[in-house]
């Protein structure tokens, strides 16, 4: 399979599923401690919204889709602090909303939507040098934030209100955050689609967290178990002709499921 490493754009699917995956665990172990894991699919069908807005309005529908992402997670943080609105019903809002707006510019936009379904379901393959370095550079973004505010983030994300209570700047944390969870979800998209990008921003968090108990520890261990299953899932998908984004997830999901039934074997024994 190392004959795939000849080709340009498998070097460059290649090093974005690596740097994505790092990216989508960090982001992915905060929503996971805050209990927000319906935030990822609900900021992400919020992002169709964009693109079909994008599509219908003739300019570019990632960064339309980066719009109503970022817009999108922060409305959520405005409904749940400003109205008291709970923050599954807020997320609910944003996400039939989304879908409905893009529903709806995708079916006013003359002729065929050609690349729709790269978004919905994941075109890896197409990654460019131009992604990489945006990729790189909001990983070095994030993880120079993470590392500044680590404690803060951790108290945020296990307990805000007694954060809050403390006077931390649990407010500012919250409202960062959420807007590196809207950028990595737009980021994300081309690598496995808005159908299954939730599984990138949970399943690894998941599979952590059945050995760590630290929050640094999970963070490190679900980075490596993306790249992992990110890395094996391109070349699977390479080798056997099925979408890569669907061999991704199915081995992430593998990851958890083994991680799981045997944590539940030792604990047994």
């Amino acid at each position: 399979m190392m004959q795939y490493l000849d080709y340009t754009f498998f070097r460059y699917a290649l090093a974005g599923v690596v740097l994505i995956s790092i990216a989508a665990a960090v982001v992915g172990s905060y929503i996971i401690s805050r209990r927000l894991v319906a935030i990822a699919g609900g900021v992400t069908h919020a992002c169709f919204g964009g693109l079909g807005l994008g599509y219908f309005l003739g300019v570019s529908p990632v960064l339309m889709a980066a719009l109503f992402a970022v817009a999108s997670s922060a409305g959520v943080e405005w409904m749940s602090q400003k109205i008291r609105l709970r923050e599954d019903s807020a997320i609910a809002v944003v996400w039939s909303l989304g879908m409905a707006v893009g529903v709806l510019f995708v079916f006013m936009t003359p002729g065929y939507v050609p690349e729709l379904n790269s978004f919905l379901f994941g075109n890896i393959l197409t990654i460019s040098a131009t992604d990489l370095v945006v990729f790189a550079s909001f990983a070095l973004v994030l993880s120079a934030f993470f590392a500044w505010k680590f404690k803060l983030i951790v108290a945020v994300a296990f307990d805000r209100d007694f954060a809050r209570v403390q006077g931390l700047p649990a407010r500012m944390i919250s409202y960062v955050m959420t807007v590196f969870v809207a950028v990595c979800i737009v980021l994300t998209i081309r690598l496995v689609g808005v159908m299954l990008l939730m599984s990138m921003m949970s399943l690894p968090m998941m599979t952590a967290e059945v050995f760590c108990r630290r929050f640094s520890s999970m963070v490190w261990t679900s980075a490596a178990v993306a790249v992992v299953a990110g890395v094996a899932g391109l070349f699977a998908g390479a080798a056997t002709d099925v979408p890569c984004s669907a061999m991704i997830v199915l081995f992430l999901a593998a990851f958890f499921i083994v991680a799981k039934a045997g944590s539940s074997l030792c604990h047994k024994k």
